[in-house]
């Protein structure tokens, strides 16, 4: 009788492990979506449009979406993985939490120079929530645009380093 509740609990592990899996194989799905947005705008629309406000709003909206679209990837891995979170600053907590390698319960999730970049983004997006002033700087959209082509070029090949770390915990 005890075995087959231990056969429960393992196929309930694993079962909750593959859907961790999967969350993470849809983000990066979503991942690749933005991204494939962002490219097309830069390609097409941007060089029509020119350095715009509606051209930098574009922007702005693509690199805070692809930045949310990951904390929440993340978010569902640290509450999966029971890490606990700072409340006054939890977003800043979360990506810190991720370049851990935790003993004993899980891998890093990403680097400490993803991590880095993805603070440029995260205060980015803090900043774009509360600023409503129209005009852009577009030194700095510039500079985040750099940021935002390192991280996503790293993020794909590091969520998947993690999931490899999940199907060895599967087994």
């Amino acid at each position: 009788m005890i075995f087959v509740g231990m056969e429960r609990l393992y196929m309930s592990v694993n079962e909750t492990i593959s859907e961790l899996d999967a969350r993470i194989e849809k983000t990066k799905s979503l991942l690749i979506r933005i991204g494939n947005e962002y490219d097309d705008f830069i390609r097409d629309d941007f060089p029509l449009m020119g350095r715009k406000n509606t051209s930098a709003i574009v922007l702005a909206e693509l690199m805070v979406d692809y930045y949310t679209c990951l904390e929440t990837c993340f978010l569902r891995i640290s509450q999966f993985f029971e890490n606990h979170l700072s409340d006054s600053r939890w977003h800043a907590d979360l990506l810190e939490k991720m370049t851990l390698r935790i003993d004993g319960s899980r891998d890093a999730v990403i680097s400490d120079t993803t991590a880095a970049g993805l603070v440029e983004l995260m205060k980015f997006r803090h900043f774009r929530r509360y600023y409503f002033e129209l005009e852009y700087d577009w030194d700095k959209l510039a500079y985040l645009q750099k940021v935002y082509d390192r991280v996503r070029r790293a993020v794909p090949g590091e969520l998947s380093v993690f999931q490899t770390f999940l199907h060895v915990l599967i087994r």
